[in-house]
């Protein structure tokens, strides 16, 4: 039987408040664990969707009075999303999945006879092809991104989430001065200083998860998602296992994989 989004998708929905602060926002997304919340002051009525990405967007990270003033006076409705992008829980998933590449997104609403059912994420999909119980033919090498972000480990962190901001990425990799991958900074890993003033001083290196999650550009594409959901990861850096302390040859996300599955051709497809 063809999988359809009710089957993926996470049920209930994670709300904020629209007076909600950025701050309690960057709070809640860290205590929960996620990339965004629906903006809702009734349970059945979504307002808009808030992310960690949308907490990087203003200059609140810099340590300039004016614009940090700025940010602790502003809602979750001022930064919110609205309306939010839907779809319905019998839509199939190689559709869906369709979806997600040509709107470029991450997370969708789900709706029932019109009625809000739960959220569909990136992450669902990636899990859904973990459990698979034939692996991929393509490897990482084949899906991966070759062109990337990348700053020492010594760059401020206001000076990254600037130039993520400026180029509209999501994460940036952080290398040492010989080139050897340390991590990777998301938007993620920068929510919780969105509520402070930031030293010019702290660095990437005070940011990143010193867990650093590696994969081979030659492993399977059921390999990187077992790795990404077994390490609560969107996105890996690949290497040459032969090499591993080179400079890296890539970054698989979630998208790419993503990306694999809407692909004519692809056993998605079949």
């Amino acid at each position: 039987m063809n999988k359809t989004v009710k089957d993926l998708m996470h049920k209930g929905l994670i709300v904020c408040p629209s007076n909600a602060s950025l701050g309690k926002v960057a709070a809640m997304l860290n205590e929960h664990h996620v990339h965004a919340l629906i903006v809702a002051d009734s349970p059945d009525q979504p307002l808009g969707i808030i992310s960690d990405f949308d907490l990087l967007a203003g200059e609140w990270l810099s340590v300039d009075k004016e614009s940090l003033d700025a940010m602790r006076a502003m809602t979750a409705r001022d930064l919110m999303t609205s309306p939010i992008e839907s779809i319905y829980a019998d839509v199939s998933v190689e559709e869906a999945a369709q979806k997600f590449i040509d709107k470029q997104i991450h997370r969708m609403l789900v709706v029932e006879k019109d009625k809000p059912l739960g959220v569909i994420s990136i992450s669902d999909f990636v899990r859904n092809i973990a459990a698979q119980e034939k692996g991929q033919r393509e490897k990482v090498g084949d899906v991966m991104s070759d062109v990337f972000l990348v700053c020492r480990d010594k760059t401020p962190i206001i000076s990254a989430a600037r130039t993520m901001t400026q180029a509209g990425w999501r994460s940036v990799v952080v290398v040492d001065s010989r080139g050897k991958p340390l991590g990777v900074v998301t938007g993620y890993d920068l929510v919780r200083f969105a509520s402070s003033n930031v030293d010019e001083r702290v660095t990437v290196s005070d940011a990143i998860n010193r867990n650093l999650t590696t994969i081979d550009i030659n492993s399977s594409l059921q390999e990187a998602a077992n790795l990404m959901i077994q390490n609560h990861r969107h996105r890996v850096i690949v290497v040459d296992a032969n090499d591993p302390e080179s400079f890296p040859l890539g970054v698989i996300s979630s998208f790419d994989i993503v990306a694999e599955m809407a692909r004519p051709g692809s056993v998605w497809q079949g």
